[in-house]
């Protein structure tokens, strides 16, 4: 047959190609024909390629050799070691190609990698398998018995499945004196017997003859069938009926409806009576194969049964007319069947790859054929794909298409491809055949970890226990398969401090897991960063990386620790306030600080506990005790505070610090002598001293003056019995440590004195010694220095 393809690619791309196929086997770039008997067992060698196509040992493994047959059937196969071309199944060659002859099945050769087609046809011969078969038992024929020697008499015919020399020969009659047979060539090629009447008949002599027609054909050794001819001799009648046509022609469509009339036959008999009544009848009649029937009365011929043109394109019709005497007459009909376009394109896929790599360009994705079982214009196709997809259709040789992808294809925008071919015919009207092709993507690693972030921030706090999941990084990769799987890794040193023993990450969680080593210290490290990288376990693998900045939190771990006070040294160097201090009149400042940050550190003071409630107070924020009211004769000398310190943290912890204040009398001066002066005033001293003491023992009696005198040496010893060797009395000395935390003091340097009470109760001494260096706590800083020595310096004297 022939086929005009019309095929359309994307984008409008419009490429019409004309295959004018004559003969199959006439065209492509390299014919090949071979033969086989049918019959013959699956496995039996027919050829051998490699040799026949010219190519390498192997190369027909190596390049993916099929052979394709037209609808996908596969007579023949490829032993798959050696690649010889060998029988797939037994072959009936009735069954493939009817009475046709020679019956040749085309098939080709194809090469995938790179594309290659060979043409070949595969010759089925034929084996005398079948014998001659006549439609019936018996035929019965009335002759008259005026009937003149020379006539003939057509006989029913015998079939034979078989072709060829295999196929029916000849026909031959038993032995009689009346009749010889003969065998004619009918213009399909059947062999149509014929009994020719030899000698007149005589009724009265013998009114009835019985023969036996054998029917051969040329096998070796030679099949045959026989059938059984019974002659009835009748009376005089002196005509038979005679057909106005020996020969009749009709066309009809092949699509007809059943009943539909074909032609009318008509016979004459001159004859007068029952003698010239004419019936009509099919000779040779096959109930299942023949698609005609006749009206017995009327001559009228309709069909019986559908008529297909591509099985059967003549049909051969044998009518016999019968008078009431028994005498026939008879014509033939020859039916041709019209095309139309009753059958669909059809499309045979051949091949077809799937997944596909990406990023490959003109990949053959598919290669497929296209066929139409109608002729004339109903046999051209035109094929088509959708306009929008990456894929073009590319002609090969005869009826061949491969299906092309149109550049590189990209799997993570698109994956999949349901790709729909359209093959519509050219008739009237058009047939369409649609075959759905699903194209995946296979995936090739061409795409890198992406983390979801450039950079991470992790808060953890600190103090954490070993192992403990501090966060996690993500990273995704767009391809598939192993290609997708990512795994994580800290980056190499060198990094500042040393990463790999702070944190590990879990190289094979989804989520890229990050575990603390070992517990981390706020105070010690307060944040750290490294990098991690996300890698695929594509070939080659393909990696990203990503900053994490790891940032403490501050656990409250650290109480408050107080640097002055010393906890061991306020009780021996008391806080000095003068009685005549008013109220908020500065005593001292507890400085304390804490080791942790942020609201862990906010500190806040609190006046637990004082020997006096209400006389002195302790301001929150800066740690300031301070007088809460102005101080009387009747406060004692010697005041206790319990002063705590508390953080904000949560919990919240904190610590205490013991106050030892002494309360003196006389310390009225705005400021204390300097250095310089001392001397001086020193040499001075006595006379005044002496005045105001006579003129004290003038005012009061030296009893009271006695008795007030011992009472504060009294408890100035006992005060210096209690602290140590810096209490006031007989011999004793006053404290160095002398604070004002305000500024507010009037003694620019620290001293030390002596207070003597002498026996003589008229006279006393107050001596200055010489100054000496203060004695600060060694864990006070420069400023806290500086803030003492302006404490000390406060104090007035008198």
């Amino acid at each position: 047959g022939r086929y005009l393809c019309l095929c359309f690619s994307p984008r409008k791309r419009q490429v019409v190609f004309l295959v004018v196929l004559l003969l199959l086997w006439e065209v492509g770039s390299e014919f090949m024909q071979y033969s086989v008997l049918e019959e013959s067992e699956s496995g039996t060698f027919v050829a051998n390629l490699t040799k026949d196509l010219g190519l390498r040992m192997g190369e027909l493994a190596a390049r993916g050799a099929r052979i394709v047959f037209k609808g996908n059937r596969q007579h023949l196969q490829l032993d798959p070691q050696t690649h010889d071309l060998l029988l797939n199944e037994k072959l009936d060659r009735e069954e493939l190609c009817g009475s046709a002859e020679p019956c040749v099945l085309p098939f080709q050769v194809l090469l995938e990698n790179p594309l290659q087609f060979f043409q070949a046809a595969l010759r089925v011969r034929d084996i005398n398998d079948h014998a001659p078969e006549f439609p019936a038992r018996e035929m019965v024929l009335k002759i008259s018995e005026i009937t003149v020697p020379g006539k003939v008499f057509p006989l029913k015919m015998a079939q034979d499945l078989d072709s060829g020399s295999n196929g029916l020969q000849n026909y031959t009659i038993s032995s009689n004196a009346h009749f010889h047979v003969v065998t004619r060539n009918r213009s399909d090629g059947r062999r149509l017997p014929e009994l020719v009447l030899d000698k007149a008949l005589d009724r009265e002599e013998q009114p009835q003859l019985g023969l036996t027609l054998t029917a051969l054909d040329g096998g070796s050794p030679p099949r045959s069938g026989t059938t059984k001819i019974k002659v009835l001799v009748l009376d005089i009648n002196d005509n038979a009926p005679q057909f106005a046509q020996e020969r009749y022609e009709a066309q009809v469509p092949e699509n007809s409806p059943l009943g539909s009339r074909v032609i009318t036959v008509s016979a004459r008999d001159s004859d007068a009576g029952s003698f010239g009544e004419v019936s009509y009848a099919l000779f040779q009649v096959d109930d299942v194969n023949q698609p005609f029937e006749i009206n017995e009365i009327t001559g009228e011929v309709r069909l019986r049964q559908t008529l297909d043109f591509e099985k059967s394109r003549i049909h051969h019709v044998d009518i016999e007319a019968t008078d009431g005497g028994g005498l026939t007459g008879k014509c033939s009909l020859i039916v041709k069947v019209l095309d139309v376009n009753d059958n669909a394109p059809e499309l045979t896929l051949s091949s077809l790859t799937s997944p596909i790599p990406e990023n490959a360009p003109e990949v053959i994705v598919a290669v497929f054929s296209v066929s139409d079982a109608d002729s004339g214009h109903n046999q051209d196709v035109v094929c088509s794909i959708d306009d929008n997809l990456p894929f073009f259709l590319r002609p090969s040789v005869e009826n061949f298409y491969t299906l092309v992808t149109d550049g590189a294809l990209d799997r993570e925008a698109r994956a999949e491809y349901n790709i729909t071919i359209t093959v519509s015919d050219l008739g009237t009207p058009r047939l369409t055949t649609r075959h759905h092709v699903a194209v995946q993507v296979s995936d090739v690693n061409d795409n890198a970890p992406a983390f979801s972030q450039a950079a991470y921030t992790l808060l953890v706090r600190e103090n954490n226990s070993p192992g403990l999941l501090i966060g996690s990084v993500s990273a995704s990769d767009r391809d598939a398969g192993a290609n997708a799987q990512v795994t994580y890794s800290l980056l190499p040193p060198p990094q500042q401090p040393d990463v790999a023993a702070l944190v590990s990450v879990h190289a094979d969680s989804g989520t890229g897991q990050l575990y603390a080593l070992r517990a981390l210290d706020y105070e010690a490290l307060r944040a750290f960063e490294f990098g991690v990288r996300a890698a695929d376990r594509g070939s080659p693998a393909l990696s990203s990386e990503a900053r994490v900045r790891v940032q403490l939190l501050d656990a409250n771990d650290h109480a408050p620790a107080v640097l002055y006070p010393p906890a061991n040294g306020s009780a021996a160097c008391p806080e000095l306030v003068p009685r005549a201090a008013d109220a908020g009149y500065l005593v001292t400042k507890v400085v304390a600080v804490d080791g942790d940050a942020g609201q862990n550190a906010w500190l806040s003071f609190e006046l637990l506990k004082a020997t006096e409630p209400g006389l002195f107070g302790v301001w929150a924020h800066s740690g300031e005790v301070r007088t809460a009211r102005p101080l009387s004769e009747r406060d004692a000398p010697r005041q206790r505070l319990l002063v705590l310190v508390r953080d904000h943290g949560e919990p919240p912890l904190s610590a205490s610090v013991t106050l030892h204040v002494l309360l003196v009398d006389g310390f009225s001066q705005p400021y204390l002598a300097l250095p310089e002066a001392a001397a001086a005033a020193e040499a001075a001293r006595p006379d005044s001293l002496t005045v105001q003491l006579v003129v004290a023992l003038a005012a009061v009696s030296s009893l009271l003056v006695l008795s007030v005198l011992a009472l504060v040496a009294a408890r100035l010893c006992g005060a210096s019995a209690g602290g140590g060797a810096g209490g006031v009395g007989v011999g004793g000395r006053f404290p160095g440590p002398l604070l004002d935390v305000s500024g507010g003091g009037t003694l620019s340097h620290s001293y030390q004195y002596e207070v003597r009470l002498t026996g003589d109760a008229g006279t006393g001494e107050f001596k200055f010694m010489k100054p000496i260096s203060p004695n600060f706590p060694p864990q006070l800083s420069g400023s806290d220095v500086e803030e003492r020595l302006s404490i000390r310096n406060s104090f007035p004297f008198s």
